[in-house]
């Protein structure tokens, strides 16, 4: 009998000031790649942000390196975050320096942070949600690509395609949100947390946030208050929540309308667009979320690889770039190509859609 390697993916952060950020990337740079995690790590002035895979020995080890840092002892909810995966869900493993940890567009002291925490129990929360008070509005802090995946009964969307968007939209939650207490929450806390600061000097103060975001939340009850499936930023990209007796399916294949969780980008490079569409569905129509993109693709040729298109566009627009002569004999292979794939398609949506959402709870 053949044994299987369990592995576990970790979502963490900590807020905490770091006089010299660069050295830090550097020994965890060397230490993770030594030991063959993989993941995405960025370091700071603010402290450390990290979504990674690893094995158990792979796991007691980072954990003792941390331990033993200056800075990352008493990673907070490292374990109640964590999730077990079958395999490693990042291709590689990335460590890098971001002035900020989650890019709002400032940087905030760990003091700061801090101060501005008001923070609600996942246990607090589920009261509230199934006892439905009306005194509180629930406000989802992430952007409308996520929260069309999935979102907590009754939440309303912030309204963003950038976290960096929410300055914007201050003065809309005041009034729209006048005489309730608000409660909001992210995936994992990060955002949250250096938004109640930015909420704060906004003439916004005592926001609630939900203390380890979506995440420790669901990983703590399996109890139907979220919706469909959540949003994450690793191979998996959209992660079944509950089991057959909560899970609800609410968003819908972008080409057919039909019930789907399964999230791809456009295909065409400049639009890049992220769309909920069934796996075949998406294949017929080349990856193209719009006739636009079609046709742009078909003049421009800023196509994005797959495995399951032949045609490897990257390299051949390389040949162009070596040799413009090339240009007429890669073109037409390519438009051939598009045309023979696309024949008799047609696409219900004629330009790439805004992001608009549309709520259901």
């Amino acid at each position: 009998m053949q044994k299987t390697t369990s592995f576990k993916l970790l979502t963490f952060y900590k807020f905490v000031d770091i006089e010299n950020p660069e050295e830090e990337v550097k020994k965890q740079k060397q230490y993770c790649q030594d030991i063959g995690m993989r993941g995405r790590i960025f370091i700071g002035e603010e402290g450390i942000n990290a979504q990674i895979t690893c094995n158990k020995g792979q796991e007691q080890a980072y954990r003792m390196f941390l331990e033993n840092s200056l800075y990352f002892k008493d990673i907070p909810d490292i374990d109640i975050k964590a999730v077990k995966v079958d395999e490693h869900k990042f291709p590689k493993m990335i460590v890098r320096y971001r002035k900020e940890i989650v890019a709002l567009g400032v940087v905030y002291k760990a003091e700061e942070i801090l101060k501005s925490k008001r923070k609600l129990s996942v246990d607090e929360f589920k009261r509230i949600m199934d006892s439905g008070e009306d005194k509180y509005a629930i406000l989802d802090m992430r952007n409308n690509y996520e929260f069309k995946l999935g979102h907590f009964k009754n939440a309303v969307p912030a309204d963003t395609i950038s976290f960096r968007e929410v300055t914007q939209f201050v003065d809309k939650y005041k009034e729209q949100f006048a005489g309730k207490e608000i409660i909001m929450y992210c995936t994992g806390g990060i955002r949250c947390e250096k938004l109640s600061v930015l909420l704060d000097q906004h003439g916004l103060p005592g926001v609630y946030q939900l203390d380890g975001g979506v995440v420790k939340y669901v990983n703590s009850y399996n109890d139907g208050n979220w919706l469909g499936n959540l949003y994450t930023f690793d191979d998996r990209i959209s992660s079944q929540v509950g089991d057959e007796k909560t899970h609800r399916i609410i968003s819908r294949c972008h080409f057919t309308g039909e019930p789907n969780e399964d999230y791809h980008n456009c295909r065409y490079g400049p639009c890049n667009a992220q769309i909920i569409a069934k796996p075949k569905a998406y294949r017929k129509h080349l990856g193209f979320c719009s006739e636009d993109c079609a046709k742009h693709a078909f003049t421009d040729l800023l196509i994005r690889d797959v495995k399951w298109d032949p045609i490897n566009y990257k390299e051949l627009r390389g040949k162009i770039k070596q040799n413009e002569n090339k240009r007429e004999e890669v073109t037409e292979l390519i438009q051939s190509h598009l045309k023979k794939w696309l024949a008799g398609i047609e696409f219900n949506h004629k330009f790439p859609l805004p992001d608009v959402i549309e709520v259901e709870n």
